[in-house]
């Protein structure tokens, strides 16, 4: 089975010049991942995405003190 993690969806229909999934990308892969932008026809929107990955586990909600 082929998983792929979505870490951004952007509109194909972006301001001049503006190329926000090719910067989130890049950005992933200065981290190390391997992200790759493709297009989804059906909802006209670019997605950044990484192959093989499993989705990282929400951090933990943070410790309410106790009422004193």
């Amino acid at each position: 089975m082929d998983v792929r993690t979505v870490l951004g969806r952007f509109p194909a229909g972006g301001p001049r010049g503006s190329w926000p999934a090719e910067e989130l990308a890049h950005a992933a892969r200065q981290e190390g991942q391997q992200a790759e932008v493709v297009m989804d026809i059906a909802t006209d929107m670019f997605l950044v995405i990484v192959r093989g990955a499993t989705p990282a586990a929400p951090a933990p909600a943070p410790a309410t003190p106790a009422p004193a």
